[in-house]
């Protein structure tokens, strides 16, 4: 199972160029796609949803020509957009009993097995009588991951999964997507990089509407084996720093000032050698393509 993406290209009406000559393959399992706001993720989604038009190229998936043939798309899809939209004074299970119905699904036993199902599957079965307007951030987002699971599809799509989630929802999330991505295509578009890290085989980064890496997640990092060094800096010393090495992340702990450059060989002056993550990947690709 595979889903192509071949020269794909969109210029909204405005001159910003959204996407820009995009190819990728994504096999089964998790994929991540990585990129920061405004790098064209979301118009990639939505073009895959068949919810927008693409100026050139084409997907496919499974024999289904993705921008041609809608309708049969919308047969093996789920789709969790990052604003989803429900109806704050509907409960969880009648809103879902209403989706499982636009789905196809007429007769009400096999609509009340189905419902039941899904919300056990999300951990929201206790709460199907709460209305959903009631719901935490998290809940909302397992209840729209219930929704997009309608139909059994074969490809899935969720867009800025966590953001807004505390760290229990994150985990709880994260281990839900790992179940469903075990035997189906599932596009986790997000600028959180744990996210990635956590969950996908592979991976790729967009900015500025261009693909910059797509490599198994693994792969990727070995890649910076041995070529990312640590050093504490007084925050004043970060534009001497930035200056003299190959500088790719900053960050705080402590209160204190970290920063990460890349470097081939051992570059001294206090630093220490750090086993490479998915973020150094990210930040490493980042700096280069800008």
């Amino acid at each position: 199972m595979e889903l192509s993406i071949d020269s794909l290209s969109k210029t909204y009406a405005n001159g910003v160029v959204a996407l820009d000559d995009v190819s990728l393959r994504i096999p089964t399992g998790l994929f991540g796609l990585l990129g920061p706001n405004g790098a064209g993720k979301s118009t990639l989604m939505r073009i895959i949803a068949t919810l927008q038009e693409a100026d050139s190229g084409e997907i496919t998936f499974e024999g289904i020509n993705v921008l041609k043939q809608k309708s049969e798309v919308k047969k093996v899809l789920g789709y969790l957009p990052q604003d989803f939209g429900f109806y704050p004074k509907d409960t969880g299970y009648n809103l879902l009993d209403h989706f499982t119905m636009l789905k196809g699904v007429k007769d009400t036993r096999e609509r009340k097995l189905k419902v039941e199902e899904l919300l056990k599957r999300v951990n929201l079965w206790n709460e199907r009588k709460q209305k959903l307007g009631t719901f935490s951030n998290g809940m909302r987002q397992r209840f729209g991951i219930a929704q997009a699971l309608i139909g059994n599809p074969r490809l899935i799509i969720v867009d800025e999964p966590t953001a807004g989630l505390d760290p229990e929802e994150r985990v709880r999330f994260h281990n839900l997507l790992s179940e469903i991505g075990e035997n189906v295509v599932v596009i986790l578009s997000t600028h959180i990089v744990d996210d990635v890290s956590d969950l996908c085989m592979n991976m790729a980064i967009i900015d500025q509407g261009k693909i910059i890496l797509k490599e198994n997640t693994l792969g990727a990092i070995s890649q910076l084996k041995g070529k990312i060094w640590e050093k504490e800096i007084p925050k004043g010393d970060l534009p001497e720093h930035e200056e003299k090495y190959d500088l790719i992340s900053t960050r705080l702990f402590g209160g204190k000032t970290f920063i990460r450059i890349y470097s081939e060989t051992n570059p001294e002056n206090h630093f220490s050698s750090i086993k490479p993550s998915v973020e150094d990947v990210y930040f490493y690709h980042l700096s280069r393509a800008n």
